[in-house]
């Protein structure tokens, strides 16, 4: 049997394999997947992504599918509530960060700025190909969370804002032999 070439941080765990084959760099355009994967990177910092996998149906479960009109109206005792819950990641900051960012999601809509054209808009509507060393974080993920704080966000920092951009196929990162390249 042929071994399939992947991206050197998916190739000895099962997990991570099934998450690079299948979801890692495919460009998404829904709003709502997209402030999703923001917030689940935005939960992973200091983490592994091993570790948001595993907990990602909790925390789904948690935030009422990341609803971002659901989660903007969760109220202290909410937030009590998920500190407490071991299922998910039980950061305090993290919580009240999605719930902030969800008001601010919607905060984009009612002013008729759709999240998923803002964010396409802002590397030209197509996935940007990366080649070489993989940086952490990059001029462009630096000004898109610097835009994004200005809209209200929180817990978007340079770092989340760029793995977020490789996650959701804004940046093609993916290794030049790896068999996910051409993704998108």
């Amino acid at each position: 049997m042929e071994e399939i070439n992947r991206c050197s941080w998916a190739r000895d765990d099962v997990l991570m394999q099934q998450y690079h084959d299948r979801e890692w760099g495919v460009p998404l355009t829904d709003s709502r997947a997209l402030w999703e994967k923001l917030m689940l990177d935005g939960f992973q910092a200091g983490l592994s992504w091993r570790i948001i996998l595993k907990k990602r149906e909790a925390l789904r479960q948690a935030f009422c599918g990341f609803e971002p009109t659901l989660v903007a109206a969760f109220t202290a005792e909410d937030i009590e509530r998920l500190v407490v819950n071991s299922e998910i990641i039980r950061s305090r900051s993290k919580i009240i960060a999605v719930v902030n960012n969800a008001r601010a999601f919607l905060r984009m809509q009612a002013a008729g700025e759709d999240f998923s054209a803002w964010i396409w808009s802002r590397i030209g509507g197509k996935p940007i190909q990366h080649l070489g060393p993989i940086p952490t974080s990059s001029p462009l993920s630096t000004q898109i969370s610097k835009e994004l704080k200005q809209r209200g966000f929180s817990f978007v920092g340079p770092v989340i804002v760029y793995a977020w951009m490789e996650a959701t196929g804004l940046i093609n990162s993916h290794h030049p032999d790896c068999f996910r390249r051409s993704v998108g």
